[in-house]
């Protein structure tokens, strides 16, 4: 028997797989992430159409700390690109200890686009692990040598997904040819003493790590690893500390989102990632984690319907985290919201 949920979330997907940004169907989707075009500055290329990205792709996902997956919409594959940085965070905080991690890199939110150059004038410092600059300053405290450093992350991101995960080459390869910017930013991290690492090998295995390819179930089991302290709900294994799956989390509430991250707490109000390749992870500690793959993304690079999605998932189902209610059960709340009919 289908669950009320599962048919909730069906329903709901299929609604917004058409649905534009204003809720006007004759608006056109600023849709960076499949045609590269937006009215900004640092544009993003056509990245998802080399993971096979097409306009109507939505999908969702949700699983609980007890390991039970419930989703909708496509199970497409594509690149985690930008959510990574949330995981390689934690990685940095088990390897080395909160103290010495927070002297490298700041937990500060910008209000900048994701590739600014956020280096605190005073410290030297990258504003927060979750812009570009703050992500390749982390992962160079991955290991001493490339190769360390990919393999660590690597290993973390497999533990997270509860699978082994493989890089999309075409995604990797695109991207390396692109680097100017993310290399302009590991040279100023070098420039300013903030890093010793060779500039390029960091840049490369931080790229590798954003082409590592999930569908949008890896992404919920990621995130609710995450949520459950840092345990894998399906395999069991402990990926992160509490304290390093408690860090991220709180710099994920209020950094997650790049620029738009102030409007997402007060709407969706959990702790998120996003990533260019359309996909959105967020967290409802010791409940589940959710995740949404639309590769169309808005000028802050994000994805426009996952936002949609989870603006509406988290008013159905009383998710916001300062709301002051206990969490619903959701199978019952999805049944409520379709006998009503304010599922749609």
């Amino acid at each position: 028997m289908t669950s009320a949920l599962t048919t909730y979330l069906d329903r709901l997907t299929r609604a917004l797989s058409t649905a534009s940004a204003t809720g006007d169907p004759d608006v056109v989707l600023p849709d960076r992430g499949i045609s590269g075009s937006a009215e900004a500055d640092g544009d993003i290329p056509e990245l998802s159409l080399v993971s096979g990205a097409e306009s109507h792709h939505l999908g969702v996902a949700l699983c609980s700390v007890e390991g039970e997956i419930t989703g909708a919409g496509t199970d497409h594959a594509f690149p985690m690109q930008s959510i990574s940085k949330a995981f390689a965070y934690g990685a940095a905080i088990d390897l080395h200890g909160m103290d010495y991690v927070d002297c490298v890199v700041d937990e500060e939110p910008t209000g900048e686009q994701f590739n600014a150059l956020s280096l605190d004038a005073q410290t030297k410092k990258p504003k927060n692990p979750l812009v570009n600059i703050g992500a390749i300053r982390t992962h160079a405290m991955l290991g001493t040598t490339e190769a360390q450093r990919t393999q660590r992350l690597r290993e973390v991101l497999d533990a997270a997904a509860g699978r082994r995960l493989e890089v999309h080459r075409e995604t990797l390869e695109t991207e390396l040819t692109i680097a100017d910017r993310n290399l302009a930013l590991a040279y100023m991290l070098r420039a300013a003493g903030s890093m010793e690492d060779d500039a390029g090998e960091v840049v490369a295995g931080y790229i590798e790590g954003c082409a590592v390819q999930t569908t949008v179930s890896d992404l919920s089991v990621m995130a609710a690893t995450l949520a459950s302290g840092g345990t894998n709900p399906l395999t069991g294994e402990r990926v992160f500390s509490r304290v390093a799956a408690r860090q991220v989390l709180s710099v994920m509430l209020t950094c997650g989102m790049y620029d738009n991250a102030g409007d997402w707490v007060s709407d969706v109000g959990l702790p998120a990632k996003s990533g260019v390749g359309g996909g959105i992870i967020a967290a409802l500690p010791s409940r589940y984690g959710i995740a949404s793959y639309a590769p169309q993304l808005d000028l802050h690079g994000n994805s426009v319907r996952g936002t949609l999605f989870f603006e509406r998932f988290s008013e159905d189902f009383v998710l916001h985290m300062l709301d002051g209610v206990e969490p619903v059960d959701l199978e019952e709340r999805a049944r409520e919201l379709m006998e009503v009919g304010t599922h749609l």
